[in-house]
């Protein structure tokens, strides 16, 4: 496979919120808005790409009896290195995401990509994997995010385009929207791909 198709699968072929459904604890908490979703897609891409890197390096010398925590520290130090970078230099953004932040640490498109791919391969192919699946979580929590805020607030990325007392749909911004719009989105998807196919 190309490394061009390596980048681009994460975008719909096998985008882990629309296609693959990995990921949908911070996929449905924080994309009330469109920069909430793009800081926790970017912050993801960034622990992926680091802990694709090294773990692509280190594969030979880490035992199979110790290969899933050894990836959960690699994975936890960039997570870290994030939490402690976005809290200094984001902090309005640090607070909106909140715990989904740490949390990065567990998330199953984190792990299954140093799982699935990183352990397997060398290590550009593992950055551009690492890349391309994670700006395809992030595509898809800005879209989602978009979407919501769009409907629920009259705004998007903060910018508010109906009055301030104009009336919006309240509930895209509560929880119950982001099941709503997630189902409606994936629907519309795998609508696309038919008619592509």
């Amino acid at each position: 496979m190309s490394l061009w198709n390596e980048f681009t699968k994460g975008f719909l072929k096998e985008n882990t919120v629309f296609v693959l459904l990995l990921g949908m604890c911070p996929t449905l908490a924080v994309t009330s808005s469109a920069i909430n979703g793009l800081g926790m897609g970017l912050a993801s891409t960034a622990v992926l790409v680091g802990s694709n890197l090294v773990i692509s390096l280190l594969k030979r010398w880490i035992p199979d009896k110790v290969r899933i925590p050894v990836f959960i520290v690699i994975i936890a130090s960039f997570v870290t290195i994030i939490d402690l970078t976005m809290g200094a230099y984001l902090p309005d953004l640090h607070e909106a995401l909140g715990i989904f932040i740490p949390l990065i640490v567990v998330n199953c498109l984190i792990l299954g990509r140093a799982e699935a791919f990183a352990s397997k391969n060398t290590v550009l192919p593992s950055i551009v994997d690492g890349a391309g699946m994670g700006l395809g979580f992030a595509f898809a929590l800005t879209i989602l995010g978009s979407v919501r805020e769009v409907l629920g607030a009259g705004s998007i990325f903060g910018f508010r385009f109906l009055a301030e007392d104009a009336s919006t749909m309240l509930l895209f911004i509560l929880p119950a929207g982001a099941f709503i719009t997630l189902g409606f989105l994936i629907a519309l998807i795998n609508m696309m791909k038919k008619k592509a196919a």
